[in-house]
Formats: structure tokens, C-alpha cells, sequence
């Protein structure tokens, strides 16, 4: 057995990157025994029966690289600095502890970016280049890499291959049945969003659909999820799933997204269900061109509420789901990233 660390942004209440940890664990060799860095233990070992330590708790975090023959750096936008200027140097520091202590460092599933700072790029790069083996989810992460020089291999994201689970007493709600995604962000202004619920409003109204309103993050998506149902509070509700295989499989009930987070259009495309990105980041902007999927930049989203609907509406009606074939691409291709860990670590 290898004992190997698991280093993400996990443990913070966030589906997406709880479906990439779960994928990780999924992916794994059966000979790693994972140690996975959380800032919620106690939850992360009750969810997965595994160990864990916290994640900044810095004596911990060296007893357990003492201990370790690995690390697993990923997946996700961990190597950005726009929502936290500090996620550079908390995982270039300890990629590069790591390193020095002689442990295998494997750069699993990335999504790099945005680099604003010119000390954040130079420090992507030393971590990249010393890692032993990078893989990426998106071509901009690609295009930058080679820029650098540093060798990788890009396959989608490991959500595509994220086991479903379903939810119960779903098919109890009415149907058919339309989900939101919405997350906060300084592009998503009261105006904005102020024009979103009146569309959705018209919307629920011309197709008589149920919604589904998810937040992906409870402790920043909750507050617009809850302003979303007061306004539809007979034909809505607020549905929150921890389990990130069960946020996967709810899109088994669901026959249309209109999503902001990421890994939400993921996980619904693979279920066959119609999508319409409302992109507030350049992942969902590539997302959104690799898919051909219908949708808006939030910056760019229309002042009319009434053509926000009628844009829906049409969608819901007229579009149709990823084909199958598109769908089992995407899965098999993700699949190399549990190819490089038997690679690393078998």
C-alpha cells in the first residue's frame, strides 16, 4: 500500500469540489491508501471512510507528508487568484514542501486560472514544473502549459465519470421539472438578478414546469435560492444535496438546467438533460463553446426580462440534450485521468 495525500478544496462545502474528491476517491488504486486534506474532517471522513486531517493545521498537515509516499494536488481551480488571492501560495507552498521532502507530486485534473498577478504566474509555474505529472481539464490550461513548457495531458474533467446516485422522494415532486444553479458573484448585480426571477417567474408560468432551485454551495448559494422561491413559493422548491453522486443523479429527474456553476452543467449534460449556462468565469465560458451550449455571459445578459424568458422558453422546448454518443466521449476521455493515477501509484 502507498499512502497517498489528497489535496483539494475540500471539506469547504462546495458540490463541485466535493464531486471532484469523490471521482478522485472512485479513481483511485485499490494499493493508495488516501490521506485527504479537508477543512471539514470529521464530515469528510463520515462521507467517505477515509483519513483525513485538517488542511490548516499545519502540524498535522507535516506529520501526515512524514508519512506519505504522494501527493495528489487537484482537481478544480486550485491555482487561481481571483476569488482568494492566497490559493497560490497555500498550494504552490505545499506542492513545493512536498517536493523537497522527496514525495511523488502529481498535478491531477487542473483547471489553472484566472493568473492575474504577475507573482501568482511565476509561482504556477515552479509548482507545475516540478510536479511529476500535470494533468489538465480545458484547453486555455493546456495553452498556458505549453507556454511553459511543462509536459501534460488534457482529458475533460473527472465529473463526467462521477458515479450517480438517486434522490429520494424526487420523483414525488411535480414534473416535469426545470433546476437553477445560481451562485453569487459581483457580475450577478441586485439588477441583474432582479431581471432573472421576473423571467423565471414568466417562465414557470408559460410551461407550468416545477423548479428546482440547488445551491451547489449552501453557505453563498442559499441566500439567492431562497429569494428565487418567495417569488415562486408554490412551484418551487429549495433542494440542498451534500452527497455530490446525489447532486449528480438529481439531474436524472430534471429536464432542464439553467446553471452559473460549473460542475452543475457537467453533471446535467451526462444525464440527458438540456442545459443553458449563464457563464460568470472563463471555465464556463469554454464550457459552454466545447458543449455548443446555449447561454448568456452574465455581463452580457439582456436588460428585457421578457426575452430572458422567451429565450427559455424556447430552449426548453426546441433544444435537445447532448447525444449519447457525445456523452460516453466525454466519459471514456476523462477516464485517462484514472489512467495516470494507476500510472503513478499502482
Amino acid at each position: 500500500m502507498q499512502r497517498v495525500i489528497c489535496c483539494g478544496y475540500y471539506g469547504k462545502g462546495n458540490g463541485g469540489d466535493e464531486a471532484l474528491l469523490a471521482s478522485l476517491l472512485q479513481m483511485l488504486p485499490p494499493t493508495v491508501e488516501p490521506i485527504v486534506l479537508s477543512g471539514n474532517p470529521t464530515q469528510t471522513q463520515a462521507y467517505y471512510q477515509v483519513e483525513v486531517c485538517d488542511r490548516m493545521n499545519a502540524f498535522q498537515v507535516l506529520k501526515a507528508l512524514r508519512r506519505a509516499d504522494g501527493l495528489i494536488w487537484g482537481g478544480g481551480s486550485l491555482m487561481q487568484d481571483v476569488t482568494s488571492a492566497i490559493s497560490p501560495f497555500y498550494y504552490g507552498g505545499l506542492m513545493g514542501l512536498a517536493q523537497q521532502m522527496g514525495l511523488k507530486t502529481m498535478a491531477w485534473a487542473q483547471g489553472i486560472g484566472p493568473l492575474n498577478r504577475s507573482v501568482s504566474q511565476w509561482l504556477a509555474k515552479k509548482t507545475f514544473s516540478g510536479c511529476n505529472v500535470v494533468s489538465v481539464r480545458d484547453t486555455g490550461s493546456a495553452r498556458l502549459l505549453s507556454n511553459w513548457n511543462i509536459p501534460f495531458t488534457l482529458a475533460p474533467d473527472p465529473v463526467w465519470a462521477l458515479d450517480a446516485q438517486p434522490v429520494a422522494r424526487l420523483w414525488d415532486l411535480p414534473a416535469p421539472r426545470v433546476a437553477l444553479t445560481l451562485r453569487p458573484d459581483p457580475q450577478l448585480t441586485p439588477e441583474r438578478l432582479s431581471l432573472i426571477i421576473r423571467a423565471l417567474v414568466s417562465f414557470q408560468k408559460a410551461t407550468q414546469t416545477f423548479i428546482l432551485l440547488i445551491p451547489f454551495q449552501p453557505i453563498q448559494d442559499l441566500v439567492i435560492a431562497q429569494l428565487l422561491h418567495q417569488a415562486l413559493p408554490e412551484n418551487s422548491q429549495v433542494l440542498i444535496l451534500e452527497d455530490p453522486r446525489q447532486l449528480k443523479g438529481v439531474f436524472r429527474g430534471v429536464e432542464f438546467l439553467i446553471g452559473m456553476r460549473f460542475h452543475s452543467l457537467i453533471m446535467a449534460a451526462t444525464q440527458e438533460c438540456k442545459c443553458f449556462a449563464l457563464s460568470y468565469d472563463p471555465k464556463v465560458s469554454r464550457l459552454m463553446e466545447e458543449l455548443e451550449l446555449p447561454g448568456w455571459e452574465i455581463d452580457q445578459l439582456p436588460d428585457d426580462p421578457n426575452l430572458i424568458s422567451k429565450t427559455w422558453i424556447d430552449c426548453y422546448a426546441n433544444d435537445e440534450p447532448l447525444s449519447k454518443g457525445k456523452i460516453e466521449f466525454f466519459v471514456d476521455r476523462a477516464t485517462v485521468h484514472q489512467e495516470l493515477l494507476y500510472s503513478q501509484f499502482n
